[in-house]
């Protein structure tokens, strides 16, 4: 039987297989641990034989892309003075292979399918936690959490934020109608639970900014674009002072204090100030990427022995910046987080100036979330990461929408250009 292209690399007409790619995807990146290599091989299955059917379509022009590859290069290239070589090999190649499948599925996935995907996936990854989840004691607090079936209550908190802002996008942002509606309801509900259960501060509170984002955004849709800039710097400025003066004011330990946390964040603080020690070690280029949390290492048996970590793997510094810092340098840290802002800040731009974007509008609103996890966490640094393939998914989306503009001004230009004078 012989399958039209349409059908797999559309993005018209192949919304189906998109979907369930996509919802697939985020599924092995949650439970990998637990699937082993049979679950990446079955990631890489979904997109990388989509190249065989039309190359040029889905893989497009890579010399456009050079400040996306940025990071993912410089992390292959620490093998060269990495202290653990054959660690940094395997990582660096995961981590730029993994950056081409979020490419490629950029190129046959649009947002609204986005959307269905990310519904799908997130909602089976709460079930599958719900499922087979368990409780786990932290020995830092002595309280009792939620993990679901992660290993981290963290990880499940972070696939409930992702599940209520896919949810959003279907609800109020005008991304879904009809039964995705009910299924988006239903996301909601799951992920609220597990949200509470899980007990992670993290995401309940990067949970409420991005709805509350993503309902302002919907508002200043309804103004024209030259006075939704001036109303967006505004309340920018006056989130920005609302911060400062509630840090300064106690508002932090209040916050702190409703989550049952302490002011070093169970020992966060400590595992910050130890990062930045160990990236003193190679300021500019890094220990090597993934290099450091190395079994047999002495700097990181030693945390993991002073944080409980009886597996000695899955740990990390809980800041993107300050790991990235350490494994690759100042260099690599300025490298990924141009990705970031650029991506978070070209989105931002086609949002304000555009009567109605849905896929600036999303794809800004995942990025915002990927970015104010990164004080915490380290979603958009490892390979096969749920957060690293949004990043590059809108990273990729927003250099095609510039391409797109370039090619639509240039006959727009040549016609001035010829017309009489």
């Amino acid at each position: 039987m012989k399958i039209a292209k349409a059908r797999l690399i559309g993005p018209v007409g192949n919304e189906a297989y998109a979907a369930t790619a996509v919802a697939l995807s985020f599924f092995v990146f949650a439970y990998s641990f637990r699937f082993g290599q049979v679950s990446i091989l079955a990631y890489y299955a979904l997109w990388l034989p989509l190249v065989v059917v039309d190359y040029r379509r889905v893989l497009g022009n890579y010399t456009r892309y050079a400040w996306i590859f940025a990071f993912a290069i410089f992390a292959c290239l620490s093998v060269f003075w990495s202290q653990a070589p054959g660690v940094s090999a395997r990582a660096g190649l995961q981590y730029l292979s993994h950056v081409v499948c979020a490419l490629i599925a950029m190129r046959v996935v649009d947002t609204r399918t986005l959307v269905r995907g990310g519904l799908i996936g997130t909602g089976l990854v709460l079930l599958f936690s719900l499922a087979f989840g368990v409780y786990h004691l932290d020995p830092l607090d002595g309280t009792y959490s939620f993990v679901g079936a992660f290993a981290s209550k963290n990880q499940l908190g972070f696939y409930a934020s992702l599940a209520v802002l896919f949810a959003f996008a279907a609800l109020f942002l005008g991304a879904e109608r009809g039964i995705w509606r009910l299924g988006a309801g239903g996301a909601v509900l799951i992920a609220l639970y597990c949200l509470k259960a899980s007990q992670s501060a993290t995401s309940v509170l990067t949970t409420v900014a991005i709805a509350g984002l993503c309902l302002a955004l919907r508002a200043l849709e309804m103004l024209a674009p030259k006075q939704r800039k001036t109303l967006f710097l505004a309340l920018a400025v006056a989130a920005v002072l609302a911060v400062i003066a509630g840090a300064y004011g106690g508002g932090y330990e209040m916050v702190l204090g409703a989550f049952g946390k302490d002011a070093t964040l169970t020992g966060r603080t400590y595992l910050w100030q130890q990062g930045i020690e160990a990236a003193h070690q190679a300021p500019a280029v890094g220990l090597g990427y993934q290099a450091f949390w190395v079994q047999g290492f002495a700097e990181a048996e030693r945390l993991w022995d002073a944080f409980f970590i009886g597996t000695r793997s899955g740990f990390h510094f809980h800041n993107t910046f300050i790991a990235a810092t350490v494994e690759t340098g100042l260099i690599g840290c300025l490298l990924l987080t141009m990705v970031l802002l650029v991506t978070m800040a070209g989105h931002l731009r086609r949002l304000l100036s555009t009567a109605h974007d849905l896929e600036a509008l999303v794809l800004f609103t995942v990025t915002a979330l990927l970015a104010v996890r990164t004080f915490v966490e380290i979603d958009i640094l490892n390979p096969y990461h749920v957060g690293s393939f949004l990043l590059y998914f809108a990273a990729g989306k927003l250099a095609d929408s510039r391409r797109s503009v370039a090619a639509n001004r240039r006959p727009a230009l040549r016609r001035r250009r010829a017309a009489p004078a």
